[in-house]
């Protein structure tokens, strides 16, 4: 295809394959926009956005406006006189003006197959509702949150194994390799957007660390989706006395597994079952495989335990 004139606006991982997919197919990174450098990891030293990075590591120009909705940023952009603005995960609203500046419009690569989990964490909310698949929808931006007409849309099973990490990468990926053939329908006009069902609207509301908390009356098979989902952010957690736990993997424990002894369903939600750190929830139990306290590494239940004064039958952890 004829390569475009492009801005690209984006901030965290997910965002840099599909820069890097226009930028591969030749077209013309006029800027790219970038959440502005925050601080981040435990020295809480202020670092560019993985975009960012990306931008300035092949000489691209990037901004990091706090706002777009000021005349001076507008005209900014709209001086680019670009043919369309490719947005992946950038974390501002884009306003009328700024949605309108390209000859093509602003396009979205979105990590969810819309119009289910509109909004902020798409990913970590497929997985934690238990959605047997989930995908990217490549869709021509409006003034709503994530309500634009569809261009193109291709689907990822979600599988017992899929973590938010691997779904992350899988869609990330995913999105890089569906983003050049979209805008090249969109500049042909081979490619015409469709409107979102009305039907099946969900929003992915955005997370906090509270929702890490591990609810031991939820059935096991959602607190085991929980840490598949909530990992590694905000991260899943309970306390015991003053201490949180982080809880890094988990897994169904089957009945059969617990040994005769143990009755599951007999047991209190929050219940120590074993000495494998096998926990009773409203129906069946959760294996907390590998766990972390405060200051100290990673280590399974077994050895968890060992290291800690905690009998098989205490209650743990609940709200």
């Amino acid at each position: 295809m004829t390569p475009l004139r492009l801005v690209f606006m984006g901030t965290p991982d997910f965002a840099v394959p599909s820069l890097a997919a226009l930028v591969a197919a030749g077209h013309e990174i006029l800027c790219v926009y970038s959440q502005p450098p925050r601080p981040a990891g435990r020295g809480q030293q202020v670092q560019i956005s993985p975009v960012h990075r990306f931008a300035d590591d092949h000489g691209i120009p990037v901004r990091t406006p706090k706002s777009l909705r000021n005349a001076e940023a507008q005209a900014d952009f709209a001086a680019l006189n670009a043919d369309a603005a490719v947005v992946a995960a950038y974390g501002l609203i884009l306003p009328q003006a700024i949605l309108d500046a390209p000859r093509l419009g602003c396009v979205n690569v979105h990590g969810s197959l819309l119009p289910r989990w509109r909004g902020a964490a798409p990913i970590q909310r497929s997985i934690l509702a238990g959605d047997a698949e989930t995908g990217i929808t490549i869709m021509q931006m409006d003034v709503g949150l994530d309500t634009g007409a569809m261009l193109s849309k291709e689907a990822v099973a979600i599988t017992p194994d899929t973590t938010a990490s691997t779904l992350h990468d899988a869609l990330a990926a995913l999105g890089a390799r569906m983003i050049g053939p979209a805008l090249a329908g969109l500049a042909d006009g081979s490619l015409t957007a469709q409107p979102q069902p009305e039907e099946g609207v969900t929003y992915a509301a955005k997370l906090s660390r509270e929702d890490g908390r591990l609810d031991w009356t939820q059935p096991a098979a959602f607190v085991e989706r929980q840490v598949r989902a909530l990992t590694p952010w905000p991260g899943c957690w309970f306390d015991v006395g003053a201490e949180r736990i982080k809880v890094l993997s988990a897994e169904p424990a089957e009945p059969a597994a617990l040994g005769e002894a143990v009755d599951a369903s007999a047991a209190v939600p929050g219940t120590l079952l074993d000495d494998r750190l096998t926990v009773a929830c409203a129906d069946g139990a959760v294996r907390l495989t590998r766990v972390q306290r405060p200051g100290k590494a990673p280590v399974d239940g077994a050895a968890f335990l060992r290291g800690f004064a905690l009998p098989v039958g205490s209650v743990i952890g609940l709200p």
